[in-house]
């Protein structure tokens, strides 16, 4: 659960990490200092598959170049987690500039490039923030950001905002709720069934949250309140989805877009809120090694973390940053409550693999809405 957290780095500690004095975890008692001044010797960064509107990662650019002085060398902004895998793959002892030093993918691919040995451990000082089931233990690949599912709702049509799975059953919500993603292949879609499975089933193993989910929307479906089309931001403000099941970072994103027109609120349900998380990793043939460990520094220091919520996308060391009080309030205004992220639960890669198995084979004969 996000909302456990181990005992963490001490006071003291981080005091001594700011001024430059602490042992930095992944790097043999090398300091602060010393691995800056090493990243600079290396003078660059290459990043890949980082676009500038994504998490605010064009922010997040800028803070890291302005506070260090390297340069950034971006490589293909639009690529996905599979070919920031290839590319490393592709560029195994090349020191050149198509060799990224580091990559942020899905969660699966964290694991599997720990199995091909394509990354390499390390660990920030603020390791002990990170939630356990969202970290290698022993550092090679730990999430950054993740978003919850929410329900995204348009208020100018929707009189009674639902708060949890169970209220979109009611008879006020005829013909309203979608899908952001056809369930039988959309990981957004399937893990929304997860979601509501689990606010039915929150001790179960995976087939039978998956089960729970399917029984779930088999009654939304039912009794007429599932709308089996892809839910679009367009058909939510057309009125014609007026309730969406997505993730918040995309439901917030998409609340500022609209602008009030229509008004839009956005919900963390009260059960079953899963987490979907991204993962960061460093080559293990990484040009420039400390630079690439300069840069996880900075995304997990409080400065990087913050920036991460800039995009709406939720920084993983949210909690622990929230209870002391280091996020500004501006950022908290603009989010569902923070204690509705406390429970968010993050199934693990077996569990999701589990659950989009069993969707893909039972959501036609269980549910039987074509989702087109």
């Amino acid at each position: 659960m996000i909302g456990t957290l181990k005992r963490g780095v001490s006071a003291t500690a981080l005091a001594a990490f700011a001024l430059g004095s602490l042992a930095v975890p992944g790097a043999s008692a090398q300091t602060m200092d010393e691995l800056v001044a090493a990243a600079k010797k290396e003078g660059q960064l290459t990043t890949i598959a980082l676009p500038h509107d994504w998490c605010n990662y064009g922010g997040i650019l800028e803070g890291f170049k302005a506070k260090y002085g390297l340069t950034v060398n971006e490589l293909n902004p639009d690529a996905g987690s599979g070919d920031e895998i290839q590319a490393i793959k592709a560029n195994q002892g090349n020191s050149g500039p198509q060799a990224p030093d580091v990559i942020d993918v899905g969660l699966s691919f964290g694991p599997a490039a720990k199995t091909d040995k394509l990354i390499q451990p390390y660990k920030v000082a603020t390791w002990a923030e990170i939630p356990d089931d969202a970290k290698d233990a022993e550092g090679y690949w730990y999430g950054d950001y993740y978003g919850v599912l929410t329900f995204e709702v348009n208020k100018d049509i929707v009189e009674t905002v639902p708060q949890d799975w169970a209220d979109l059953l009611k008879s006020d919500y005829a013909n309203s709720v979608a899908l952001a993603g056809d369930p039988r292949s959309s990981s957004q879609a399937i893990q929304a069934i997860y979601s509501a499975g689990l606010s039915q089933k929150p001790n179960g193993t995976a087939s039978e949250i998956t089960d729970a989910g399917l029984a779930f929307f088999k009654e939304l479906n039912a009794k007429g309140n599932f709308v089996p089309v892809i839910g679009k931001p367009a058909s939510l403000a057309q009125g014609t989805t007026p309730i969406m099941i997505r993730w918040d970072y995309n439901a917030l994103s998409s609340r500022d877009t609209l602008n009030g027109n229509p008004a839009v609120e956005v919900v963390v349900p009260k059960t079953g809120v899963i987490a979907g998380v991204y993962v960061q990793a460093i080559s293990a043939y990484a040009p420039h090694p400390n630079a690439a460990k300069l840069w996880m520094e900075y995304l997990y220091s409080d400065e990087g973390q913050i920036g991460y919520l800039k995009g709406y996308c939720h920084p993983i060391r949210f909690n622990a940053m929230a209870k002391a009080g280091k996020i500004p309030q501006d950022l908290l205004d603009k989010l569902p409550p923070a204690a509705s992220y406390e429970a968010a639960k993050f199934p693990t890669l077996e569990d999701q693999n589990t659950s989009k198995a069993e969707v893909a084979a039972k959501w036609d004969s269980v549910v039987g809405a074509n989702v087109q």
